[in-house]
Formats: C-alpha cells, structure tokens, sequence
C-alpha cells in the first residue's frame, strides 16, 4: 500500500512534517526523531557517549550552538522500533566535513557508518536527503548518535532525521524522483521551444528566459542529489556551492527577464539602473560562494542571503509601475511569480534565523519554479503576441499607404515627387533636415532587404513622430529621408536624432542617422537646388565628424 502512495498525500506529509505536526506526518515520510545535542571533545568516544546523557542539552536551538564539532544523540526512538528489524534513518545533507552515525542495538552491539563529504554524496537520496541503512539485527535498535564534524550550522547541525520502513522509503524515492524528473523534462522542452523562438524572432526576453530555464535545469541536477550521482567523486559540500551558484544565475535571470518583457515604460528611470547593480550583487554573493565558502562559510551564507533581499524587494515596485501604467501582461508576471516569489522570501527568511528549518520550504522549492516555469512560457507566447499584432497594425497602415499615389509605398511617407510639389513655392523662409540612415549597407548585410526595410519603415515612423506639426516629411532616396518645416517651427535635430535612437529596432539593432540642416526660400526649384546642395553638404558634413548627430549649412560653409 505504501508504494501506491499519492503525490497528494506526500505533499500533505510535507506541510505536516514543514509546520510542526511530525506524529501525523510519520506514517508517509517515516518516524521524526528529536535530537539532543552535545559540544566534542577531545577523547570522546561513541561507546561513552552512549552513557553521558547529562552532557546533552535538548532544549537549545541547534543554531544557538554556532559552527563546530558535534555529538548528537535520538532523545527517544518511536515505539515501533522494536517491531521492524530494518530501518532506513534519513537526514538533510548540510555544510558539513564529517559525519558519523553510530546505531546500537540491544544485545550490546555497535554498527558504525564512517560519511566523509564524498561519502556523504554516495549515500544521497532523491530530494538530497542523506539515507544510512543499519544492518539488520535480531536485537532491537535502541539508540542512535551522530558525530558531526566541522558543521557549518546555518541552518542546524542535523536536520529533519527520520527513522523509515523500506516501503516508506521507497515511497518516498519514488515521489521525489517523479517531481524533479518532471521538472527537469519540463525545463528540457522549455529550454528547446525557446531556443527555437530565440532563432527565429530574438527578442531579449527570450534570451533571459532561455538562460534562466537553463539555469532551473541546472538547480534541479545539484538540488534533487543527481549531480552527486552523475559526478561520484563530487563532495557534497561542493554540490551544494553549485546549487547555490544555479539559483542565484535563474534569480538574476529572471530580474533581467523581467526587464525586457515589460513594455520599455516600465522599467524606465531608476528600476532601469537598478537591474544591472542587483544582478551583479547576486552573481558576485554567489561566485563568492562557489569560490571562498570553505575559508568563512558563514559570513558568505550571509551575504548570499542579503543578496536576496533587493531582488525580492523588486517585485514590489515593477508590478505597482506595470499596474499603474496598465502593461498588457501584469496579469500573467504576476500569477507566474507569485509561488517563487513566495518561497524565496520563506527560504531567505530561514537563512537569516527568522522562521526555523522546514522541510516544506527545503523541497517544494521545485515545485513552484515548476509553476513559474510554465506559467512564463505562457507569458512570453502572449507577449510575443502582442508584439505581431502591433506589426500587423503596422502593415495595415503601409498597405492603405500604397493606395495613395503621392505616398512611398515601403514607408507611408510622401515619396520625392509629392514632396518636391508640396515644397517649391511655399511662402517665407523654410528650414529643411535631410536624414541618412547610418550604415545602412551594414544593416541590410545584417537582416537582409526585409529586414533592411523593416529599419526604414521604423525610422519613417519616428521621424513622422518628432516632425513639428505642419511640416512635411518625405522619403527622398534610398535611405535618405527629408523633414521642411516653417523658420517659425522647424524640425529640432535633436528630437530628431534621439527619436530615432529610441526607436526599437528588430532584433534589437541599434540605428542611428545623421542630419544636415538649411534654412532658406523655396520659391523655385533653382531654389531647392540650392537649399537641397546646403543641407547635402551639412548632412555629409554631420557623417565625416562621427554620424549619429546633426550639422548645420553654415558650419559647413566655414569648415570648407
């Protein structure tokens, strides 16, 4: 019957087990033990310490004793010891040099089980729970005691010791090995079906999420224990510096998702500087870890921990800006982040002493990366969308733009016969910027003619945007476009240069232009001529001194 046990039921063991109710959480995970605990000194030995029960302190919090060397001792063992003959004794994998376990049983007999940081990999279960199976004797177990050497005590010298039956421990097998296999299957088909996306449309997002997938994939091999088992001689120490570096690489990821995935006016301004600080506060935290955690393991656990805290904090105000300026996908951010968001803040509370160990929050961390997975690739297909729909309303536009005979059929904008007429003999002083798109060549060698227009249908745009009103605005040739505007409202170079700039371009290309500017009568077309050959003259002026700026026609004259 127990190996037919449920995911559900396993879960509730889980809550049972996290909150504090280990007598109703034992029939599913095992029979919980309470440990007194004991300082080591030098002579010490198994067999006496056995017999000094006055030297073990039960009631102090493991945490209160610091980093050290440790006797443990099993207060009392579960009444149905005596009825089973094999036991599977179960505990967390923690920081830890050393550790042995000493069972006795009642015919005055001794078994010892030697774990160094390799042995203690060896004997990992699914869930990274460390598994030590006692022979089977005919006299009763009776008392179990553990010697913990160099134990780092972040979050407790041993953690969640269970006594189980082998069908509880099979159960228990079987379970944890069907969640993290399915969230490293779940992560594998993301991670393809992203990729694929990536090629295709390379958007930043995707390129944040694939490496934030890539990342989960990695925490569930050093978390769920496989790494141990793919890499034998790996000490468990360092597997879990690994685990740490996986789950600070997809906690930055994910910020940086985030950045990208938003509209841009969301991320605006300061959360916008704050992304690139707080994700190398976290990746350095973690490195640290990776790198130095055996010279002062505590003090980097602290610091790790604090590297949580800014990117949990900034969940807080993106999703109150996104709400505020109504994103079309708050929604879905914040149903995909609310579980991970939510055990972060539980597992960084447990780092700083605040809420005790719990095994709860040690194992359904998976589960809700497992949602937060999913949910974002739901995210980013509904973001992708939007992203079509606004270029098919694009190309709605360009094609109610062939149907007029005055207009450039590639960008909407009057193409240079209707500009020359609406142009010549217009009364007053009028001032004319011609744009070029820089490096246009480099641009069209990089997307191709499609893509190359898809650059001037969205420079088109923003120069139509930042024109003054009134003015005309034209495309003049391959990639040089013309703005004329009245002296008393001409078209600002600036605008017109960081419009353009701000532009988001496919791929996330950057474009630039460069812009020679005239002022002048444009009573005839010798008079065109003339004002046309001034600002040509600026506009190849403005690309000499470095492109991506404007020149005048008077600085040209006196520069030539």
């Amino acid at each position: 019957m127990a190996r037919r046990a449920s995911f559900l039921w396993f879960l509730v063991g889980l809550l049972l087990a996290g909150f504090g109710a280990p007598a109703r959480a034992a029939p599913i995970l095992g029979q919980p033990l309470s440990l007194c605990v004991a300082r080591a000194l030098p002579g010490d030995h198994a067999g006496a310490m056995f017999d000094a029960a006055a030297r073990f302190d039960c009631h102090t919090p493991q945490r209160a004793w610091g980093p050290g060397d440790y006797w443990l001792l099993a207060r009392a063992l579960p009444a149905r010891v005596g009825e089973e003959r094999h036991w599977h004794l179960r505990f967390a994998s923690l920081w830890q040099r050393r550790v042995d376990v000493v069972a006795r049983f009642a015919d005055g007999s001794f078994h010892h089980v030697a774990l160094d940081g390799v042995g203690i990999s060896r004997h990992l279960r699914p869930g990274a729970m460390v598994e030590v199976e006692p022979p089977t004797r005919v006299a009763p177990l009776t008392g179990l005691l553990w010697h913990v050497e160099g134990a780092a005590n972040l979050r407790g010298i041993v953690r969640g010791p269970l006594l189980a039956t082998e069908q509880q421990a099979f159960a228990a097998d079987l379970t944890m090995t069907a969640i993290y296999a399915g969230f490293a299957a779940l992560c594998l088909t993301l991670l393809v079906y992203n990729l694929a996306l990536l090629l295709a449309m390379r958007h930043r997002f995707q390129i944040a999420y694939c490496v934030m997938v890539a990342a989960l994939l990695g925490y569930s091999l050093s978390s769920s224990g496989a790494l141990a088992w793919i890499l034998p001689g790996l000490a468990n120490n360092d597997r879990m510096r690994i685990n740490y570096l996986m789950l600070a690489l997809s906690g930055s990821e994910a910020l940086v998702f985030a950045r990208f995935f938003f509209e841009p006016r969301v991320f605006a301004g300061w959360l916008a500087r704050a992304v690139p600080v707080i994700v190398a506060g976290q990746l350095a935290a973690a490195l640290l870890y990776l790198f130095v955690a055996p010279v002062g393991i505590g003090l980097i656990d602290r610091l790790y921990c604090w590297s949580l805290v800014p990117l949990l904090a900034m969940v807080v105000p993106v999703l109150w800006r996104a709400w505020r300026l109504r994103s079309e996908v708050r929604w879905l951010f914040a149903l995909a982040w609310s579980a991970p968001v939510l055990m972060s803040a539980l597992r960084t509370a447990v780092g700083f002493g605040l809420l005790p160990w719990s095994l709860l929050v040690d194992q359904s961390t998976v589960v809700s990366m497992s949602l937060e997975a999913l949910l974002s690739s739901v995210a980013v297909a509904y973001r992708i969308r939007l992203i079509a729909r606004e270029r098919d309303r694009a190309r709605e536009g360009e094609v109610r733009a062939l149907l007029l005979a005055d207009t450039d059929p590639l960008t909407g904008l009057l193409n240079r016969r209707a500009f020359l007429r609406h142009a010549i003999g217009r009364a007053g002083e009028q001032a004319l910027a011609l744009a070029d798109v820089d490096h246009f060549k480099g641009v069209n060698d990089a997307l191709g003619h499609d893509g190359g227009d898809e650059v001037l249908r969205l420079v088109a745009r923003a120069l139509r945007a930042a024109a003054p009103p009134g003015a005309l605005v034209a495309r003049i040739g391959g990639e040089e476009f013309a703005v004329l505007g009245t002296a008393d409202a001409p078209p600002d170079p600036e605008t017109l240069l960081a419009t353009v700039r701000g532009q988001r371009m496919p791929f996330d290309l950057d474009v630039t232009i460069s812009l020679g500017t005239c002022a002048g009568p444009l009573g005839d077309e010798a008079a065109w001529k003339m004002l046309y050959r001034r600002a040509d003259a600026a506009l190849f002026a403005a690309k000499a001194g470095g492109r991506d700026r404007a020149r005048g026609a008077d600085l040209c004259a006196r520069v030539a």
